[in-house]
């Protein structure tokens, strides 16, 4: 009898064991409205589900014990339940409360998800903290805050980033780890495809985030063709739909003439909540600082998404800007090369004619098609597409030098042209990418991707023909002490000039994959590799014209590992490689290709994050190296010989401090610091352990927001500091290399320049709030420079206030 009883209690425990039940439940607002696609998981397991179109879930197979379960939603405010599981079937009603001000969003984005589209970036399903490389990403939130309006005011948070020149307030160039002109994306697509990375203008107003991602990034990217690519790459990320009501109207006025209006509506468009819309949009119209200076902006960004099912999500983007602005050259240096007496020309005075202008219209469109095969594999497809129109018709002040055999001019005046230029570039990608989240083999976890992408990038350059009154090939002379006239004399006009136009066209397709290999709890290792095939059918930019077509391959690894010390610290390190084979088909003087150039970078530093995922800190350090890439040789004059040769070397290292999120529940901060040692080494024309022209040693930035509660509940005072170290405005060279350059002659540095920013803000109630904002408060003169082609002063003292009302 003992036995017998034993034995029952034996099975029975057995039983107990190995009893596995169903959870079933439903997910309601406080509304008592559905809630689809709801995220509905057990924490500490991997069971987990999204709630369907009628907001019901089911887990099945979970073993008898107790757990805590739970739900959120985009809009909604997580809810957290223990449960105790002991029988077959169990039933769970979720109430989620709305959270209209969505409170888990940070500056970086939502704590806990990926940034909206990282994965077209990235091509892996990882946080930002839990990549191999190095990405920051700025949300819409700390948009808002800091009530950005250029690309420069948002990136200014990441450390390292700096403008490289604006050309005339025209564009944005952005430069990162020594490198000019780093590529800018938007949704993952190429607006601007000149490969000296003379930047873009983009707007705010349907901006969800923006991602820095740092260093080489041809695993994703493929390759490298820009001067910049091997700093990094800057996707700005515009709104998508959501699934419930909102939106917001704002006003923004300021100093010199701001006007500003922008709205932002989305919601669904179904009883079911399986389609939904976004559109955002804003006009801008401002003058300057500078007397006859002015630009009007429209903008618009809509979208929608359609969620046949709780596998499947379809969503179309459109992204359109049309600007109009003024060129600005600024004011020129009076003196030497190697003498910075930049001159102050007061803002009553301008170099150019008041007809002069520039216009931008730029239309981006996507679709992205994302299918959960599984709970561990997903299928993602997108097409992104690109259309920039460019035409300038402008004025331009010069220097007589020995190209143009005009006579030399004092120190004071300058020879003024008149020109016109115009470029159509288009650009589309294709992405398709098998997606495995936490895919077994035996004691191996993989997190992984396997893609291919098709890249197509045509532009075309047209050229103009000025027709002058006199046989001089300008204007007039001009002295910038003196009078200025702005008026553009009658019977000047330019003509189409189809000699001189000049084009590229280019197609490409890579293959990618990528690992994760988590080894155990504290180990990852990455492993990573992409083929690239790129053929070039039209290429005939800056002189240099392809026959026929030309067609490179290229092999480029990602190899790294993750160590995790504990939950909130990562240690890593990487290799990675990058080709160019945009000059591959370049000569040399016995008329021998000089093939591919190429990159490699290593990589080690720190990712963590604290406070329940609140603030994040990073330090990273980097070794960047470039060897034998293809230089034209020139004359003394600086006219082409015709033929290439290979360049040397040069080198970028730096170490990087990164600090962003919430050390106290009122207090929001961001700082950044960044070193870099950027060297030209073995070269055949650059002096050895030179710098590269715009290249700051230091860097660095810091923002606090402290909003106050109690009787002061409603009010935020924020406070910011940007510092842009010194660098050289132009190359030292042994011979003329570039426009301005002189030989032999080391160029004068810019001089290093701190901004300060103020802002109050204040919350009346949850719709409406007022934002009051002081820019360079301290009047702080810096300049931006494209050799001694543009000189641009910072903005100086600003002020203005934008007023928000929620929807």
């Amino acid at each position: 009898m003992r036995i017998f009883t034993i034995v029952l209690l034996i099975c029975s425990c057995i039983q107990t064991a190995f009893s596995q039940a169903t959870l079933k439940g439903i997910v309601k607002s406080e509304n008592n409205n559905i809630i689809p696609y709801a995220n509905v998981y057990i924490k500490g397991t991997t069971a987990g589900t999204e709630t369907k179109e009628d907001g019901t879930f089911v887990l099945k197979n979970i073993p008898f014990s107790n757990y805590t379960i739970t739900a959120s939603a985009v809009g909604f405010t997580s809810l957290s339940k223990k449960i105790t599981v002991k029988k077959d079937v169990n039933n769970i009603v979720f109430i989620l409360k709305s959270d209209t001000q969505l409170e888990e969003v940070e500056l970086f984005g939502a704590r806990n998800k990926r940034a909206e589209k990282l994965e077209t970036l990235t091509r892996l399903p990882l946080a930002p903290n839990e990549q191999l490389q190095s990405i920051s990403v700025l949300s819409h939130k700390l948009i808002d805050q800091q009530n950005a309006l250029s690309l420069s005011d948002v990136t200014k948070n990441v450390a390292g980033v700096y403008t490289f020149a604006t050309y005339g307030n025209t564009k944005e160039s952005m430069s990162l780890r020594g490198y000019r002109g780093i590529p800018i994306l938007k949704n993952g697509v190429r607006i601007n495809s000149d490969f000296r990375g003379t930047g873009v203008i983009t707007d705010m107003a349907g901006v969800d985030n923006i991602q820095v991602l740092k260093g080489i990034s041809a695993i994703s990217q493929g390759l490298g063709g820009d001067l910049g690519s091997a700093g990094g790459v800057i996707n700005v990320v515009t709104k998508t739909p959501k699934f419930y009501e909102g939106g917001e109207v704002s006003l923004r006025a300021g100093s010199y003439g701001k006007l500003r209006p922008t709205f932002d509506f989305y919601g669904p468009l179904d009883k079911k909540k399986t389609v939904a819309f976004r559109v955002a949009g804003a006009y801008d119209k401002a003058d300057s600082y500078r007397v006859n200076v002015s630009s009007d902006r429209l903008y618009i960004n809509p979208s929608l998404a359609w969620k046949p099912n709780d596998k499947t999500s379809i969503i179309l983007e459109m992204d359109y800007m049309d600007d109009s602005r003024t060129p600005d050259q600024g004011t020129i240096n009076i003196g030497s090369y190697d003498v910075n007496n930049i001159y102050k020309l007061s803002n009553d005075r301008f170099m150019g004619f008041d007809s002069d202008r520039s216009s931008t219209l730029n239309t981006t469109y996507a679709i992205r098609f994302d299918r959960k095969i599984s709970d561990k594999l997903t299928l993602k497809a997108g097409y992104f597409t690109s259309n920039l129109n460019t035409y300038t018709e402008t004025s331009y002040a010069f220097q007589a030098s020995p190209r143009n055999g005009l006579d030399q001019l004092t120190d004071e005046q300058r020879y003024r042209e008149y020109y016109a230029s115009g470029r159509d570039d288009n650009n589309s990608v294709f992405q398709l990418d098998l997606i495995g989240k936490d895919v077994e083999t035996g004691s191996l976890k993989h997190t992984f991707q396997i893609g291919i992408d098709y890249r197509t990038n045509e532009f075309d350059n047209t050229a103009y023909t000025t027709n002058y009154t006199t046989a001089d090939p300008y204007v007039d002379v001009i002295d910038l002490t003196g009078p200025i006239d702005n008026k553009l004399p009658s019977g000047i006009s330019v003509t189409l000039n189809p000699a001189r136009a000049s084009g590229s066209k280019t197609k490409s397709y890579g293959f990618t994959i990528q690992d994760k290999i988590s080894i155990n709890s504290w180990a990852d290792v990455f492993l990573g590799l992409r083929y690239s095939s790129l053929e070039r059918t039209k290429g005939n930019f800056l002189g240099r014209t392809l026959a026929g077509s030309k067609r490179d391959n290229a092999f480029n690894p990602l190899v790294g590992f993750n160590i995790k010390p504990n939950e909130n610290i990562v240690v890593f390190g990487s290799y990675a490689s990058s080709s160019n084979p945009m000059t591959s088909f370049y000569t040399d003087i016995n008329g021998n290709e000089l093939g591919t150039e190429r990159w490699d970078q290593l990589e080690t530093g720190i990712k963590s994050t604290w406070f329940n995922n609140a603030l994040r800190f990073n330090i990273t350090t980097f070794f960047t190296s470039s060897k034998n890439l293809n230089l034209e040789v020139l004359d003394a004059s600086g006219n082409s010989l015709g033929y290439f040769t290979k360049g040397g070397e040069d080198t970028r290292n730096g170490v990087e401090v990164e600090l962003i999120g919430r050390v106290l529940p009122n207090l929001q901060i961001i700082g950044g610091y960044s070193y870099l040692d950027a060297k030209y080494k073995d070269h055949v024309d650059y002096y050895y352990n030179s710098s590269p022209i715009n290249t700051p040693k230091h860097t660095a930035n810091f923002w606090a927001r402290y909003a106050f509660n109690n009787s002061l509940d409603g009010l935020s005072l924020a406070a910011g500091a940007y510092f842009l170290g010194e660098r050289p405005h132009n190359v030292w060279s042994r011979k003329y290399t570039h426009v301005g350059v002189q030989p032999n002659t080391k160029p004068f540095n810019l001089k290093a320049y701190t901004t300060v920013n103020l802002q109050a803000s204040y919350k009346f109630n949850k719709k409406i709030s007022l934002d009051i904002y002081g820019n360079n408060i301290f009047n702080e003169v810096g300049y931006n420079a494209y050799r001694t082609v543009y000189l641009n002063r910072i903005q100086p003292t600003s002020y203005g206030a934008t007023l928000r009302y929620k929807f």
